[in-house]
C-alpha cells in the first residue's frame, strides 16, 4: 500500500492526520531525525512493526511517497 504524505516537521504534537495525509512531527529535519521519527508515528498509528515501512520517495522533501507492507 502506498501514500503520498506531506510532513510538517518541528511541530507542537508528533501525530498523524490519516484523512488529510499529514503527519505533524516534533522533529527537526535533520540528520534522519524526522523520517525515523515518521516511521514510528506510522507503525503505531497502523500498529504494525517499523520495519514493514519505508520511505520510497522524498526523503529530503515534505511530501513524501510511503510504502506500508503487511
Amino acid at each position: 500500500m502506498l501514500f503520498q504524505i506531506k510532513v510538517k516537521p518541528n511541530s507542537s504534537k508528533s501525530e498523524f492526520d490519516f484523512e488529510n495525509k499529514i503527519a505533524y512531527l516534533k522533529s527537526a529535519p535533520e540528520n534522519n531525525k524526522a523520517n525515523i521519527e515518521l516511521i514510528k508515528l506510522l507503525a503505531k498509528h497502523f500498529n504494525i512493526s517499523s520495519s514493514n515501512i519505508k520511505i520510497k520517495r522524498g526523503l529530503t522533501s515534505k511530501k513524501k511517497i510511503v510504502e506500508i507492507c503487511q
